[in-house]
């Protein structure tokens, strides 16, 4: 939890967290509600503006605690329509969330560390090597600091955890965030139209599952352990055999399905034989498969297949009997798309 002067922050706070704060100032528990339902629905940044509570109490909540927020640096907005929001923390460290138009709703992907650890070849976040985690209000922020600027916020309705950094390196705070979003009452947000994604922390994949329902998407990209390991180092830890016995036993909400990423990069893990195999993966899992072609940025060591390799890619799992989609990942001229997020205010091509 981020301290300042000794003033906590009440978004760091659960609901029995927050009750007993109020109860120390004397005050009946249900104040904590109220208070909740104003940082987090009416998304407000000053005690003044909780018109329901005193004036005398407002002030003695002032005295000892704080409200969190998050500086907007920069919005840049692609032909497509996705939006890239550049943010600045209380520590001047530097994130970045996409909102992505679709036909009747907005999509916001958020980050959930400043920087990543998991090193993944062909993804630019890596590049940074990991910072610090993000804390559960800076998690929830990015959501609250973009609603308060659309004019119909109810438009904002799913929530995809694939922005900077690994979310089950951030557990702790992650899953608090997510079970503040999924509270009745609050952000109006639904864990049927929220995903996490992760490169596979096999450990965490059972936290996740015990503690919230949302949908999960695992980033695979090869399903040979030598490519994999040389894209993803994490799979040094938790090869493909171990990843899929953990996806298999995943407990799933009815009629919902775990959605397998794959990044098709030219000449690496985009051929027939590259497809085979992970039909073979595929065997046993409750999935989907999401085909995106490598969005590139400056520096990168690989390239995205031609048209015809992609197509050929989805066809070969189509054939198979596996939901295969292409994902066309919007924003890229800014530098918004998969794998593009690094923080920074020069990210153009």
């Amino acid at each position: 939890m981020i301290e300042t002067m000794n003033q906590i922050d009440l978004k760091e706070m659960n609901l029995e967290g927050l009750e007993e704060f109020i109860a120390s100032l004397g005050e009946k528990p249900f104040r904590a509600r109220q208070i909740r339902k104003w940082l987090f629905n009416a998304g407000v940044n000053d005690f003044e503006a909780m018109t329901d509570l005193s004036k005398t109490l407002r002030a003695r909540i002032g005295e000892r605690a704080r409200i969190s927020g998050i500086t907007c640096l920069k919005v840049e907005e692609s032909q497509d329509g996705a939006r890239k929001y550049l943010w600045e923390l209380e520590d001047k460290a530097r994130i970045e969330s996409v909102l992505i138009p679709e036909r009747d709703h907005l999509t916001l992907c958020i980050s959930t560390q400043v920087g990543c650890a998991m090193g993944c070849r062909f993804c630019r976040t890596a590049t940074l090597g990991l910072t610090r985690n993000l804390t559960q209000a800076e998690i929830i922020n990015q959501i609250l600091g973009i609603k308060n600027g659309l004019s119909d916020k109810n438009k904002l309705k799913n929530i995809v955890f694939m922005g900077m950094g690994e979310p089950l390196a951030n557990p702790e705070n992650v899953i608090r965030a997510i079970k503040i979003m999924l509270e009745p009452g609050l952000m109006q947000l639904s864990h049927r139209r929220m995903s996490l994604s992760t490169v596979g922390l096999i450990p965490e994949l059972k936290r996740l599952a015990d503690q919230v329902t949302v949908g999960l998407t695992v980033s695979l990209n090869a399903a040979d352990n030598k490519i994999r390991d040389y894209l993803m180092p994490i799979n040094r830890r938790f090869p493909l055999e171990d990843l899929h016995k953990a996806l298999t036993v995943f407990p799933l909400p009815s009629r919902r399905m775990i959605t397998i990423a794959y990044v098709l990069l030219a000449d690496v893990n985009d051929s027939e034989r590259h497809a085979k195999q992970l039909t073979r993966f595929l065997s046993g899992l409750r999935c989907k498969v999401n085909l995106v072609p490598f969005n590139p940025y400056p520096g990168a060591q690989f390239e995205a297949p031609n048209e015809e390799k992609v197509l050929a890619f989805r066809d070969a799992l189509i054939k198979k009997h596996y939901t295969a989609i292409i994902r066309r990942s919007k924003g890229r001229e800014i530098s918004a798309a998969c794998g593009q997020l690094v923080g920074s205010e020069n990210t153009k091509k």
